[in-house]
């Protein structure tokens, strides 16, 4: 059986996947910056006599076909770029550049799907259809590597049915996998804000116009947005992660800077909030005597998982890992660039268990200590390589 078939091949080169990720966790590059990351792919994708093409400067795509007769295609998508943290580990294969790490597990992600490449192109004789491999840069900043890599066309000759992706889940069990169908995980916009009024000396307040008492009146009133404006039945965040008032214990600065995000899962709402946010900070400024500049950075969309593809892809899980491996995901507020192919196209995004506590194999992504338990890539490479070919419908 097929199944029986894409395990053993899982099982053969698992110690080429844990090497293959070994070397790119070694050397991280970041977003848009991914060129010698983008020339190992390569490199592997020629050794196993696959053409490929670039796109989005260090994007790549490959086609595997299938022998037998069958137009159906499947895209699987794996992201490349790693983020701007040092890493505290102190392991072998511990990052080489310094203040870069893939802290992300996207070094799991491409070194899987270049074991899927080698899972399917050994198997090409057992199926019919086309599988299309992705290798997306920038997936950790805007515009995100997969918004330019469909501009370009990567969904396009030929065209996918459907596009699946997967990602690394330090809060699930190494050897399990997580699905939600439905809306998953949330749109992501940057906020940059600049509150200005008068500075001076902190024993006169009456001569000034205090930006920090702006400040503070914003930030508490942009929580009524979420609580009193948002539908309590649609999800949505707002926070402020920076907050820069250079000033000193007697001293009223000039301006105050700050920087957050807003989340949410309804695209209508996104817009109107939009609107309300800066009206509101720009309203109380105004009305003590200063001035607020609001920009607002559109991110990514929310990411849906097409409801049928979904409950396959779990359905093949189960049948491949078994049911008791096979978990249900909540709705999570962090933001995804798959989250592009998913308002496109019929998209699966599942997440991948690499917990293990016995090893202490427990940090959060985009943490200094982030690590996986690489008994985990064994079921990286044979899951999304039965899920491919049983959506191609062999």
């Amino acid at each position: 059986m097929i199944k029986e078939k894409i395990q053993q091949l899982a099982k053969d080169i698992f110690n080429d996947v844990v090497a293959n990720r070994r070397h790119l966790h070694a050397h991280p590059e970041l977003s848009f910056h991914e060129v010698a990351t983008s020339v190992f792919v390569a490199g592997k994708l020629q050794e196993l006599g696959l053409e490929y093409h670039k796109m989005a400067d260090t994007g790549l795509v490959a086609l595997i076909k299938g022998d037998k007769p069958s137009d159906q295609v499947v895209a699987l998508r794996a992201d490349m770029d790693a983020l701007p943290i040092t890493e505290a580990n102190d392991v072998p294969y511990k990052s080489q550049n310094p203040g870069v790490m893939h802290a992300c597990g996207h070094d799991v992600h491409t070194s899987s799907l270049l074991g899927v490449a080698k899972i399917l192109t050994d198997l090409k004789s057992e199926f019919g259809g086309t599988i299309k491999l992705i290798f997306q840069p920038a997936e950790e900043k805007l515009p995100g590597g997969a918004s330019l890599m469909i501009q370009e066309g990567v969904l396009e000759n030929p065209k996918p049915q459907a596009v699946i992706g997967q990602h690394v889940m330090p809060l699930i069990d190494a050897g399990k996998v997580g699905f939600r169908a439905g809306k998953y995980m949330a749109s992501t916009d940057e906020l940059y804000v600049t509150v200005r009024g008068k500075g001076g000396h902190g024993a006169q307040p009456q001569q000034n116009v205090d930006p920090v008492v702006i400040t503070a009146h914003i930030i508490t009133a942009l929580q009524t947005i979420v609580s009193r404006s948002a539908d309590p039945k649609s999800p949505s965040v707002l926070s402020f992660g920076k907050v820069i008032a250079n000033g000193a214990t007697n001293v009223i600065p000039n301006e105050v800077y700050l920087e957050g995000t807003f989340r949410t899962m309804d695209e209508k709402w996104r817009s109107e909030a939009h609107l309300k946010i800066k009206k509101v900070a720009e309203g109380i400024a105004e009305s003590m005597g200063g001035s607020c500049e609001f920009n607002i950075m559109r991110g990514y969309p929310f990411l849906i998982n097409e409801e049928k593809l979904t409950a396959n892809t779990r359905s093949h899980a189960e049948d491949y890992l078994g049911k008791e491996n096979v978990l249900d995901l909540d709705i999570w507020m962090a933001a995804e660039d798959f989250a592009y192919y998913s308002q496109v196209a019929d998209s699966c995004f599942y997440r991948l268990g690499t917990r293990n506590e016995s090893r202490g194999i427990t940090s959060s992504v985009h943490t200094p200590t982030f690590d996986v338990e690489e008994s985990a890539l064994e079921q990286s490479t044979g899951l999304m390589a039965y899920l491919a070919i049983k959506q191609l419908g062999n």
